[in-house]
């Protein structure tokens, strides 16, 4: 399993800090429970490659906005090791992603073209799309919670926190919003709402407005350029 992770694959600043952290008895757990969920042939997502994808992908100084989600889609050929990204291809969109560009479109009036889900055009402009849990069993929402993941990203979040240069953290549901108490919120910026899943988009999701308050927290308290929500790909 360590190495299908590809650690040696991770992004340099997310190496030197998050090394001593893999070598810790529960990480060292969490990976043999999930060598026994292979062992058993449990179908598991993401693919194991992509498990650590965001650490790969972003380093820690390049990060403007976390967007953070509970686990990852537990549908075959949706989770692709981004919080809430899925394959270009895959048809129909979770509700939850339809969800969340239907805020953008009602947010900042503008047209997605919602087909482009992979979401690369956020991550290349610093958004750092992380789950609390990193890896769920096939049709099994949050199976893989308390194993470790959620000490995992408590770390994570402590190393962004302790990033001298602000970041607005978007926290998405309640597993995300635990994350708060870690985050020291007179150099960092923290916008909470409910889970844009269609159990709770309603009740407060829809309607929230984080893309527009990021990007006026981003201009106008880090005197940082907005994200440009609207851009979902990067040409290729």
């Amino acid at each position: 399993m360590e190495e299908l992770f590809n650690l040696g694959d991770l992004k340099e600043e997310w190496k030197v800090l998050l090394i001593d952290e893999m070598q810790k008895d529960y990480f060292k757990n969490l990976l043999a429970y999930l060598q026994n969920e292979h062992n058993e042939k449990q179908s598991i997502f993401p693919a194991t490659k992509n498990i650590l994808r965001v650490f790969q992908e972003t380093d820690l100084s390049d990060i403007r906005v976390v967007i953070l989600g509970q686990d990852p889609y537990h549908g075959p050929g949706q989770a692709i090791g981004r919080s809430f990204a899925v394959p270009k291809g895959l048809m129909p969109k979770p509700p939850s992603l339809k969800n969340i560009f239907k805020e953008i479109e009602a947010d900042l009036a503008c047209h997605l073209d919602q087909s482009e889900s992979e979401l690369d055009g956020w991550v290349k402009q610093g958004v750092f799309l992380l789950n609390t849990v990193l890896s769920v069993r096939e049709n099994q929402a949050f199976s893989h919670r308390n194993q470790g993941w959620e000490t995992f990203t408590d770390r994570v979040i402590q190393i962004l926190n302790e990033r001298d240069a602000g970041i607005v953290f978007l926290l998405w549901g309640a597993a995300a919003q635990k994350k708060s108490s870690m985050i020291d919120q007179t150099k960092h910026f923290v916008l909470a709402a409910p889970h844009p899943s269609p159990l709770s988009a309603h009740r407060g999701f829809l309607g929230c407005k984080h893309f527009s308050k990021a990007n006026e927290i981003l201009t106008s308290k880090l005197s940082l350029a907005p994200i440009d929500w609207s851009k979902l790909s990067v040409p290729s």
